[in-house]
């Protein structure tokens, strides 16, 4: 079964404030297969965080869902609590946990998750940075 790794990552400048996300889809071999980052509103860092990962496995439902997913977060609350290590508590986090998990059941259940370093999720973050900076979009 082909693998596949997304990276991706959510910001809010204010929490709550302008949001953006960003992600990254790479190939086993680590081969850039696709890349976006788009607003999302007015919103908190842990919503973000949520829709960058929403985005991503919506990106997979539409384009390939034949693949083993393994996302990369640098938001270890968002990670553990995907991961199922954490509970998730706040009420606006919840429907969008559950939105991840129809996505993965989707998916064939064929996801992981794991938290990563934010200097080894640059490129998902800067993907966020240049959203927030367009003028519109």
């Amino acid at each position: 079964m082909k693998k596949i790794q997304i990276f991706t990552d959510g910001g809010a400048r204010g929490n709550p404030g302008p949001a953006a996300v960003g992600v990254v889809v790479l190939d086993a071999e680590g081969k850039e297969i696709a890349k976006f980052g788009k607003k999302i509103g007015l919103t908190t860092n842990n919503v973000a965080e949520y829709s960058a990962v929403i985005a991503a496995l919506g990106w997979v439902k539409q384009n390939d869902t034949s693949v083993e997913v393994h996302c990369f977060l640098d938001s270890e609350l968002v990670a553990r609590q995907l991961e199922g290590r954490y509970k998730v508590k706040d009420a606006k986090l919840k429907p969008l946990f559950f939105q991840v998990r129809q996505l993965v059941l989707a998916l064939g259940g064929r996801v992981s998750f794991a938290h990563v370093p934010r200097a080894k999720n640059h490129h998902a973050d800067r993907l966020v940075n240049e959203a927030l900076d367009r003028v519109s979009g």
